[in-house]
């Protein structure tokens, strides 16, 4: 027994009424029936208005409709609201279900799609009244929940396809005496009640993109220069349960989809899973993150979701091909560049998911392309490249397999484009989510239907970045075709080597015929040479690091982000994000400098210049070469070699050290000095030294002046030693009595000698005399006069045996120059 329609605290209508609307409504019918099969009946006056009635000032829009794509025995369900828009209150209205005719093919589904004038003949009848749903009345602005209930059998389809379902909203308003259709909402009801032979079922390979925008910077914390920064928490936000990654991840686990993951996503996330920090709000500094646990639970997740299933590795950071095929493949390097980033993807996301990914799918934006773009793409090694059919099309009346050969042992996978776009949009809103999950369905049993004796294979790529409702849009989808009545799942790899169809075309669009629309959003010609620029400064750094992958890793991962597909639409922030690489590098690079030297002045004909190298990096550097010029090597040379000089240096991390030149003066005035570090492949590292050298040149007058000073000390050093080494002879032959007193007159002549010569400038003055001429006297005494012999003071001589006495005896006389004075 049928269940009738349910709306809360509404009866059903009288049967008088149903009558008479039924009657109205197939009235209404009557002259676009008359027109199609070119009768000339006319209608009446008052039913016209139903006749076209549009959208009518009534919104009616679908909740749910279940089961999406229901068999025999099933009851279908439709929830939904209408709201009045207009002016006017709708009395007597009432929410009925229609069912139009099949529909011809994936062309009907479109007409279909594009209709907004109801007509009965499309739109068909309305159920019995016992599926109706009579609302009260409804006030302008006044909205409405709706429930149907119909069993599918019902329904009357008659044969398998795509019929058109459409609510409508029926009633009378101030201006009208009649009931009119106010109100209509229409979506597709795939009906294939059996499963078909496995041959004839259409194989559907649905990638599900795991691809984000560029959250990790090249900065590093200054600490260790080693734990990641990132620009902020965006990214937790995303992989959070509820986030749009969280969400793709929780749902596709369970579809039967091919993975295709951008490993720069991959890497940001593994970073999150360490200790990491993230810049604050002024930008200025960074706090550290808090979000591990996240990162960690999510990667889990991933790997136990791929875990068996196919999975296709973009290029590292998902590069733009369309910019680089049209902007940059004439800046030298870029190529290499997405070369670079092919080469690290299967290994990154190897490391991080364990499984083997395939590398040899290139994916243009939203699969536009031309031969520029097909050319970049295959030239970092794929030979497959995902397009789309509204991009490479066929002049066919049925919908070809996806794979077909374009040249060069390149094959296009071409995604079917209705499908592909089928999830774009809001999808927020249950109402616009069921819509597009009705009419996926219809296209894919339209794509079966059109041929049964071939089966086709068809690829399905959405947006690149879906969000957390698209992917829960799609999901339903994919679970409402879990049946498995007209499709069957493939994954990407099974669907490029599928056999080609031979009527496909296979000429790649020219270049005029990529979209205006995305040619505007490409990244200018600028960013390239700013890339190059960046890389020459890196691979320049680089040569002299012990520990080069410090260095070489972070940043050339993060040149690869400069060239992602996520800047799209996005001018702005890409190029701070350029600049944002290139300064930090820049701030890397002069960690190891010259330390800024002042003027200085160098006296006589040779002298060292010393040169400070600072290295404030958290390693050695190797590798470099301080070189040393002169710009007057006539005035001053170096090394002897035209005024130019070059010392290797190795520098340990956080040291600075200080390299010398021998210089070699030849004129007097000033030169200017140039340093310059060099790398060991002879280009310049870091900005040159300049800075003053003084020579004060020495003539050879004041040579010869300073050498005859020098030789007059000499000869007085001389004459005192001969005068002491003969008064020393003279003491040793007076005999041990006088032995002291000739001691000390020596001592005293020499001292005396040695104060007066030393105030002279080499003469033979009275000083001389008086000091070096005392021991010529006939017997040494202090006038010249004859001393009597013997002993002292007329004395006895003494023996050489006797002893020495402290003092001679007192005298009465002055004493003489140079003599003891005993007090």
């Amino acid at each position: 027994m049928a269940e009738p329609a349910v709306f809360q605290g509404v009866s059903s209508p009288s049967p008088a009424r149903r009558w008479l609307r039924r009657t109205a409504a197939v009235l209404a019918g009557v002259p676009l029936v008359a027109g199609l099969l070119g009768g000339v009946a006319v209608a009446p006056a008052q039913a016209a208005p139903e006749a076209r009635a549009g959208a009518g000032p009534v919104d009616v829009s679908l909740t749910t409709l279940a089961p999406a794509a229901p068999v025999e025995g099933q009851t279908l369900t439709i929830t939904g609201t209408v709201v009045n828009r207009g002016k006017q209150a709708v009395s007597d209205a009432e929410v009925a279900l229609r069912v139009g005719p099949a529909l011809y093919g994936r062309t009907g589904i479109d007409e279909a799609d594009r209709r907004t004038d109801f007509h009965p003949s499309f739109d068909g009848l309305p159920l019995d009244d016992s599926f109706s749903v009579e609302l009260p009345k409804l006030a302008p602005g006044v909205s409405r929940d709706f429930s149907l209930r119909v069993p599918v059998d019902e329904l009357n389809l008659t044969s398998h396809g795509v019929y058109q379902l459409g609510v409508t909203l029926s009633g009378r308003t101030a201006r009208t005496s009649f009931d009119q259709v106010l109100g209509i909402e229409r979506t597709f009801l795939p009906w294939q009640p059996e499963a078909l032979e496995k041959e004839k079922k259409t194989r559907i390979t649905y990638l599900w993109p795991l691809v984000s925008s560029s959250h990790l910077t090249s900065q590093t914390s200054p600490g260790d220069q080693q734990t990641p920064v990132f620009a902020d928490e965006s990214l937790a936000r995303e992989i959070a349960p509820d986030g749009r990654l969280g969400q793709m991840v929780s749902l596709g686990r369970e579809l039967p989809v091919t993975w295709v993951i951008d490993p720069d996503l991959l890497s940001s996330v593994a970073a999150m899973t360490e200790g990491y920090r993230v810049r604050d709000e002024d930008g200025e500094g960074t706090v550290a993150g808090k979000n591990q646990l996240v990162a960690k639970a999510w990667l889990s997740d991933l790997q136990k979701a791929v875990e068996g299933g196919k999975v296709v590795a973009l290029p590292f950071a998902d590069p733009d091909l369309a910019s680089l095929a049209h902007q940059g493949k004439n800046v030298s390097g870029s190529l290499k560049q997405l070369q670079q980033a092919t080469s690290v993807a299967s290994a990154t996301v190897e490391t991080i998911l364990h499984v083997e990914p395939s590398t040899d799918f290139a994916w243009p934006v939203e699969g536009a392309i031309d031969p520029s773009i097909v050319a970049v793409a295959t030239s970092a090694g794929a030979d497959k490249v995902i397009t789309r059919s509204d991009s490479l099309q066929d002049n066919l009346n049925y919908t070809t397999s996806a794979a077909r050969p374009i040249g060069g042992g390149t094959t296009a996978v071409v995604s079917d484009s209705r499908l592909s776009k089928a999830f774009q949009g809001d999808m927020l809103s249950t109402g616009t989510s069921t819509l597009a999950v009705q009419e996926f369905l219809a296209q894919t049993l339209a794509v079966t239907l059109q041929n049964t004796d071939r089966q086709r294979s068809l690829v399905v790529a959405p947006q690149r970045m879906p969000t957390a409702s698209q992917a829960q849009s799609m999901a339903s989808a994919l679970v409402a075709l879990g049946a498995q009545r007209w499709t069957e799942p493939s994954n990407l790899v099974a669907a490029a080597a599928a056999k080609p169809d031979p009527s496909a075309n296979t000429r790649v669009p020219s270049a005029g015929r990529y979209p205006d629309r995305l040619r505007k959003q490409e990244l200018p010609v600028q960013a390239f040479q700013d890339i190059r620029e960046t890389q020459d400064a890196l691979n320049k750094f680089s040569v002299i690091l012990t520990q080069k992958d410090r260095v070489e890793t972070p940043f050339g991962r993060a040149i690869d982000r400069e060239l992602s597909t996520s800047w799209r639409g996005r001018p702005v922030r890409a190029e701070e994000y350029r600049t944002g690489v290139r300064e930090n590098l820049s701030v890397l690079t002069e960690q190891v400098r010259l330390i800024k030297k002042s003027a200085i002045t160098l006296s006589g004909r040779s002298a060292t210049i010393p040169i400070t190298v600072q290295n404030r990096l958290m390693q050695d550097v190797d590798g470099l070469v301080l070189r040393l010029s002169s710009d007057n090597a006539g005035r001053l040379s170096l090394d002897g070699d035209e005024g130019v000089a070059g010392r290797p240096i190795e520098i340990q991390a956080g040291h600075s050290q200080s390299v010398k030149f021998d210089a070699k003066a030849n004129a007097n005035g000033q030169v200017r000095m140039r340093a310059q570090l060099m790398t060991a492949d002879n280009k310049p590292y870091g900005p040159e030294m300049q800075f003053t050298v003084k020579v004060s040149e020495i003539t050879p007058t004041v040579m010869l002046v300073i050498a005859g000073g020098v030789l007059l000390l000499v000869l007085a050093g001389v004459r005192m030693y001969t005068q002491r080494k003969r008064a020393a002879a003279q003491e040793q032959a007076a005999g041990p009595e006088n032995g002291a007193e000739h001691a000390e007159s020596a001592e005293r002549a020499g001292d005396t000698a040695s104060a007066e010569e030393s105030g002279q400038d080499g003469g033979g003055g009275a000083a001389s005399a008086t000091a070096g001429d005392r021991d010529d006297s006939a017997d040494g005494s202090p006038d010249g006069k004859p001393r009597p012999s013997g002993g002292v003071n007329g004395t006895d001589p003494g023996q050489p045996s006797d002893p020495t006495p402290d003092t001679g005896p007192e005298n009465g006389t002055p004493s003489g120059t140079g003599e003891k004075v005993d007090r």
